[in-house]
Order: C-alpha cells, then sequence, then structure tokens
C-alpha cells in the first residue's frame, strides 16, 4: 500500500470537504482519491469521514488522525527544502558563536569570507556559553568537547599552552631551568572570565603534575592584554601556541620550560543536529577543518 500517498489523498480530502477538489489538488481523479482513503480506512480499521451525496465530513477518528497526518506532512516538505537547500552553492547569513580566543583566528575567518563571498559572516566573540539554538546561532566553536544531545559536533586538532616571557625581562631577572624557579618570578595569570578562577599552569616532572606558588605579578581575564604583558616584559605568561608562534618566530618572546609544560586543549565545532547540514554551515565546517586539522565527528 502507498501510505503516503493515501495519508496526502486523505489530508486533502479532509481539508476541502471534497474528494473532488482533493483530486485537483494532487491532480489525479476523484476516484483515485476516494479509492485511496477507503484502502486507508481498511487498513487502519477506522472510518475516517462521513459520506452523502453532497459531501463528506471527519468522524471522530478522523479528526484525531488528520492531526497526525498533517503533522507528518508538514515535517516531509521541511526535509525536502532542506535537502533543496544542500544542494545549492553556499550563501545566506552565517552566525557562529566563538570564545574570546578565537580572535586570533581573524586570519582564517577572512579567507573564509574571500572564498565564500555569498555568505554573510557574524562573528559573535564571548566566553560566555551561548544556547545554540535558543540564541539563534548556526554554528558555535568551543574548547574542548561538549555533551549536547541536541547538537551535533566535529572535534578539530587543537593548540597547546607555552610559557613565554620576553627577552627584556628574562635579560634583568634571569631564565627559569625548572618549574619550582618560577616561584621567584614574576607570574601574569589568566582568570577565566566564567568562573572567576585563574587557569593553572600544567607544569610536569618526570611526568608528574607538580604544583608551584606562582607569584601574581598581574591578572587578567583578557588573552590580548595578558599577550601584551608578556611583551612589554612585564613577565611570565601562558598563552595558547597559536597566539604567540609569529612572535616567537621573531624574537619578541622566548618559550620557557618547554619540555616542563604539558597541556592539549582541542576546538569544536556544534550545530543543531536537528537540521540538516545546510551548505553554508558545511563550507564553514570542512574549511576550518581543513585549517585547524583533524574533523572527527
Amino acid at each position: 500500500m502507498d501510505y503516503f500517498g493515501a495519508l496526502a489523498a486523505f489530508v486533502h480530502s479532509a481539508e476541502t470537504r471534497s474528494f473532488t477538489e482533493a483530486g485537483r489538488r494532487l491532480g489525479i481523479s476523484s476516484s483515485a482519491v476516494g479509492k485511496a482513503v477507503v484502502r486507508l480506512e481498511e487498513e487502519l480499521g477506522v472510518r475516517l469521514f462521513h459520506r452523502s451525496t453532497r459531501a463528506i465530513t471527519l468522524t471522530a477518528e478522523g479528526h484525531l488522525f488528520l492531526d497526525r497526518c498533517q503533522r507528518i506532512l508538514a515535517e516531509f516538505d521541511v526535509a525536502r527544502a532542506e535537502l533543496t537547500q544542500a544542494k545549492a552553492a553556499p550563501q545566506g547569513k552565517l552566525r557562529v558563536g566563538l570564545p574570546q580566543l578565537g580572535m586570533h583566528l581573524m586570519s582564517y575567518f577572512v579567507a573564509f569570507q574571500e572564498q565564500f563571498p555569498e555568505i554573510e559572516l557574524e562573528l559573535d566573540f564571548s566566553d560566555r556559553l551561548v544556547n545554540v539554538i535558543d540564541e539563534g546561532f548556526d554554528a558555535v566553536m568551543r574548547i574542548g568537547e561538549v555533551e549536547d544531545s541536541r547538537l551535533t559536533m566535529r572535534t578539530l586538532d587543537g593548540y597547546r599552552h607555552l610559557l613565554v616571557a620576553a627577552p627584556s625581562y628574562l635579560s634583568k631577572h634571569g631564565v627559569p631551568a625548572r618549574p619550582s624557579d618560577l616561584a621567584s618570578h614574576a607570574c601574569l595569570r589568566y582568570r577565566y572570565p566564567t568562573s572567576g578562577k585563574l587557569a593553572p599552569w600544567p607544569l610536569f616532572v618526570q611526568g608528574k603534575s607538580v604544583n608551584v606558588e606562582l607569584p601574581q605579578s598581574a591578572v587578567t581575564n583578557a588573552i590580548d592584554s595578558l599577550f601584551m604583558m608578556a611583551q612589554s616584559g612585564l613577565g611570565i605568561a601562558l598563552l595558547p601556541d597559536f597566539v604567540v608562534a609569529n612572535a616567537v618566530k621573531d624574537g619578541r618572546i622566548v618559550v620557557l620550560l618547554d619540555k616542563y609544560v604539558h597541556d592539549h586543549r582541542r576546538f569544536s565545532i556544534l550545530w543543531p543536529s536537528s537540521r540538516q547540514p545546510l551548505p553554508k554551515i558545511k563550507a564553514f565546517v570542512d574549511f576550518m577543518v581543513a585549517r585547524l586539522g583533524g574533523g572527527k565527528q
């Protein structure tokens, strides 16, 4: 039995109160509509319509069944529209939520915009944990893996933290040779905006974590200001490798205690799992996978 065709015949008949009008909508004869409805009634074991020579009206069971059937057909229309969009070129507004750290990926976003000029990229930088669905985001990038059954997640290769300081600071205060030496140095600390806690420094000796009392020379909840203070020679800071890469390359800052710092973070891209990934979302995810690596789903 063609269940989908029978449902369509029933819904259109119920909406128009006429097999003839339902047939016009569906492009088939009124007798074909009537037969489809009869087969559906036989399959269900209930009568869906009261029939007379002049009109048809829904039975109580028909009213109950109609609501469900309308939802089924509406979901089919949405699914069909999404598949049609999925075949189209990436375009339209793409609203992406990112942590403040994402500002240091701006060169990637500029390159993305150049490659996909038909996409209107809207970037929202905040360390606040946004609600992807309720706040209308197409996708978000977060640090680490996030458990949310409403979201589809793609995990990317990420980054590691480095302890760095400016040559001017090191010439005045010396170069620490081991983690315990940090107790006598000016330490620039990062405070998480969401929790208010200080970010720990992942220091290890012979594979075991060590806890060093770090003097707090300055504290900030913004990576940019922490980076600026380190470059200015105010002390030692823990910063993501991709943030300091150029500064290390041109000698503005120096990496310290590298063999004692063990830390790796991952970026994740998330989007509503109830939706067929639209071309604009797929384009963004594939682009970031190509730049950052990984892509485990």
